[in-house]
């Protein structure tokens, strides 16, 4: 399922969603430049468990905040760009600003560490920016159930768009990201779905300390 966009329109202009999708396109553009060296800068910037406790606290966090702004393939970032972009402005709507980027930081931190504590020996690095898209999903879960999202479902040769109810569209996704945890086998998989729970849960459940008292 691809989403297009949901009905519910932004009251105010979502600037921290649209720097957060910014600075992930320089970054992103830069890693192409690289070319055949992106791979040392993803080691350099991406979280890798094995090594990151053995960082010092102003470190870890530091490469926790890189690797959130690093992807690894076009599928990969506009994927990501295309669910923040669409969930990320009406939650930003109910936090604030300031309120918002926190919340988008402290969801991916917590994404990262629930990746780092499934695998902690692995040194295989981290990087993209879906446990942080999670946490916003999350909060969109809880915040805005009955909105409905235009989503592209592609079945076989067929496309069919229709609107679904987010609290189905997101607790279908998160249900994939739970089935896709518990029958990949570890080690081999190359997506963190682990990040994703993480991020997910982490959102549904910190959303209300960070939403303004009044909306």
């Amino acid at each position: 399922m691809i989403p297009l966009k949901d009905n519910i329109p932004s009251r105010s202009f979502p600037f921290v969603t649209v720097l957060i999708i910014f600075v992930n396109a320089l970054a992103w553009f830069y890693e192409v430049s690289l070319g055949p060296y992106m791979d040392d800068l993803i080691f350099v910037l991406g979280v890798t468990p094995a090594q990151l406790f053995h960082l010092g606290l102003g470190s870890q966090l530091f490469v926790m905040t890189t690797a959130m702004f690093l992807h690894g393939s076009w599928t990969h970032f506009l994927g990501n760009m295309l669910y923040l972009w669409i969930f990320g402005d009406n939650v930003e709507d109910r936090m604030g600003k300031l309120r918002f980027l926190l919340f988008y930081l402290v969801t991916g931190y917590i994404a990262t560490l629930a990746h780092v504590f499934s695998d902690p020996a692995s040194t295989s690095p981290l990087i993209g920016a879906s446990g942080a898209i999670a946490g916003v999903l999350g909060g969109y879960f809880i915040l805005y159930p009955y909105a409905r999202v235009l989503t592209l479902i592609p079945i076989f040769i067929f496309i069919q768009i229709i609107h679904i109810p987010a609290f189905y569209f997101l607790g279908f996704w998160f249900l994939l990201q739970i089935l896709n945890q518990t029958f990949s086998i570890q080690g081999a998989q190359s997506v963190a779905f682990l990040a994703h729970i993480g991020g997910f849960a982490a959102g549904a459940l910190l959303v209300k300390m960070f939403q303004k008292n009044r909306y």
